[in-house]
């Protein structure tokens, strides 16, 4: 395995796997990072130190005096500054790029053979030039379940699987809650700077404009749960929130505007 530049499609695959994992997972033993070395014919040492120089372009980490390794390159930053700008169509790309590679070192057998039928829709994913409807909408549900599965993952890791409200830390009741909703803006609909990590009733909560953030993260109740006061799940659950601080995540804070704009929706509706 002799030494080679990185490709862009391997930076990709990278930064990819760097979003969805804790910082302090960024080492060679880590499964997933022996798993993408293997599929880009590298080392886990190399893929780790890549994670760790893509983490020195990190603020978030950087700021609080980790600061990775120094040797970021050009398609480094490259990759990184085309991510903030457009994650919709990064992660499409790192997703189908891993399939091809999953693809060609698969052994080859019949469609027919393939039993599992997770592994059978993934096939689709490399049918990206066939007029077949029936593969390309295929095509189009593992995309889209694969980018959802990365804005939870991403989300989730940075806020290290715990809602930022209450604290909670089981996984099966944690939603990587939009701020801005899914459909209402499609250029961030993968960004995590556009998540919160949340309890299932928090989500609901935040989703339906019941509670939000103030400009210094501190969590802002409703007067219609306020009105509620009386009822002892709705002071443990909510009322005893107000005014304190979430917990921020590890990487990917929340954006201000997206905030404001959650906000807005909020007030503008108890002022009606």
């Amino acid at each position: 395995m002799g030494r080679r530049d990185w490709t862009v499609d391997e930076v990709k695959l990278a930064y990819y796997l760097y979003c969805q994992l804790p910082f302090g997972r960024l080492h060679g033993r880590n499964p997933e990072i022996i798993e993408l070395a293997k599929l880009i014919d590298r080392t886990p040492s190399a893929v780790a130190m890549k994670l760790v120089n893509l983490a020195s372009l990190d603020n978030m980490i950087t700021s609080t005096g980790r600061s990775g390794l120094k040797n970021a390159s050009r398609i480094d930053r490259q990759v990184w500054d085309e991510f903030k700008q457009n994650w919709e169509q990064l992660t499409e790309d790192a997703i189908v790029h891993r399939t091809r590679l999953q693809q060609a070192q698969a052994p080859s057998q019949p469609s027919s053979d393939v039993s599992d039928p997770i592994q059978a829709e993934a096939n689709a994913v490399t049918e990206l030039d066939t007029p077949d409807y029936s593969a390309n909408n295929r095509l189009v549900s593992v995309l889209q379940r694969e980018k959802q599965s990365f804005f939870r993952r991403t989300v989730l890791s940075s806020y290290r699987e715990r809602c930022c409200m209450s604290g909670l830390a089981e996984p099966k009741l944690l939603i990587a809650s939009h701020i801005i909703p899914w459909s209402e803006d499609p250029n961030n609909r993968l960004n995590p700077a556009n998540g919160l990590c949340l309890s299932a009733i928090h989500d609901r909560a935040f989703d339906q404009h019941l509670i939000s953030l103030d400009e210094n993260f501190r969590i802002i109740v409703s007067e219609k749960l306020k009105s509620r006061r009386d009822e002892s799940f709705m002071q443990t659950a909510f009322l005893q929130l107000e005014g304190k601080p979430v917990t921020l995540p590890e990487r990917f804070a929340p954006h201000h505007q997206f905030l404001a704009r959650h906000r807005e929706v909020m007030l503008g509706g108890e002022a009606k």
